[in-house]
């Protein structure tokens, strides 16, 4: 970041110098200078300004410590934050920047180190520590995706941390690459036949033809569980030609795409004309398109356990979770020969992720040549 202009008089000024922060500001014609200690970033400008607000305060209310003792920022010592307690630090400073369910992946992490370092400070980690908590960690019985996951989450806690000056060496920054992580084949995709029995299946069940446009818009659309949950009709065009995906409902909160990114999707005339039928009860604009049969939302996690699940067996096919519609629906694409461009636009992934997750058809793979 760079210096802010000198502050007028009466004001305190956030300024850094030589990358760290410092409050400047005049009183009764001397000069102060106070040396926060934090490196120059976003979160530890908030702390500085708020530092400065309380400095201006005591001058105007005639209660300014010349001797700066009541403003001094007081860091965590290294000998006495453990390690589980950093960690709770960064959780406390994730919690308004990510959704619960990825909350609860922190604090079940928390609950391992706090198994196997105990009261241990920060300042007795190193990276001979670091590699005895991975060794450990990758013995329980966790799947090595999971435990790579949470040695990231170490690493951005750490980094985080020197950020923060609470800490000087990121020593989990190497341990993700620890642990290698086994190929997994993927689940096939659904086949045309399988899809039109799945779909008819839920239309005529006694207990869940409620259902059978969502599991119909699923397979048709590509879209991620929570962009059709969320999906409300001011985001369906006039005609029902076009959907706007920009949002995402999980859990009841409503937040932005898995990439924070927005796409229009053109519909088949199939799912354009599904919503125009909906759409004949003139819905209000953030009424939701598809709704759970007592017209709250859909509980994703309800519907795979009840309805899908009963209806595939019933059916006599293969379980596969309801979010491989996804996956059916962008192997189908790639095997008729349409662009991965044009399918990654519309499904909202970038094309190398798009082949490495969900390109599992076998037309969709390379081949051989014969010699």
């Amino acid at each position: 970041m760079t210096k802010t202009a000198r502050a007028k008089k009466g004001t305190v000024s956030v300024t850094a110098d030589r990358g760290r922060l410092r409050l400047g500001w005049r009183y009764k014609g001397k000069r102060y200078f106070l040396f926060i200690g934090l490196p120059d970033t976003v979160t530890n400008r908030r702390v500085a300004e708020a530092k400065a607000s309380q400095i201006e305060l005591d001058i105007m209310s005639g209660h300014f410590d010349p001797t700066l003792r009541a403003y001094k920022v007081i860091l965590p010592n290294q000998n006495q934050l453990t390690v589980k307690g950093l960690f709770e630090l960064f959780i406390q400073y994730k919690a308004k920047k990510v959704v619960p369910a990825t909350l609860d992946k922190y604090r079940a992490l928390h609950s391992y180190l706090d198994k196997f370092f105990g009261e241990r400070s920060v300042a007795s980690l190193n990276l001979n520590e670091t590699e005895k908590f991975t060794t450990w960690y990758n013995s329980q019985n966790l799947s090595k995706v999971v435990i790579r996951e949470r040695l990231s989450l170490l690493s951005s806690c750490w980094q985080w941390a020197i950020e923060q000056g609470f800490v000087e060496i990121n020593y989990w920054a190497e341990m993700p690459l620890r642990i290698s992580i086994p190929p997994k084949q993927m689940p096939k995709p659904f086949t045309l036949k399988e899809i039109k029995s799945i779909i008819e299946a839920f239309k005529v069940d006694r207990y869940y033809s409620h259902y059978a446009n969502f599991v119909e818009f699923r397979f048709g659309s590509g879209c991620r569980t929570g962009e059709i949950v969320g999906l409300c009709w001011k985001h369906v065009s006039e005609d029902c030609s076009t959907i706007w995906i920009g949002e995402s409902l999980v859990k009841g909160k409503r937040k932005a795409t898995k990439t924070n990114r927005a796409r229009y999707i053109t519909l088949t005339s199939e799912l354009q004309k599904m919503l125009q039928e909906l759409k004949q009860t003139f819905p209000a604009p953030e009424e939701l398109v598809f709704k759970g049969p007592n017209g709250a939302p859909i509980n994703g996690h309800n519907f795979a356990k009840r309805g899908w699940k009963k209806i595939l067996a019933k059916l006599g096919i293969d379980y596969r979770r309801p979010y491989y519609t996804r996956h059916t629906l962008i192997s189908h694409a790639l095997d008729r020969g349409m662009n991965p461009v044009e399918v990654a636009q519309l499904t909202g992934h970038d094309v190398e992720t798009l082949y490495k997750n969900y390109a599992g058809s076998v037309k969709s793979r390379p081949r051989l040549p014969k010699l």
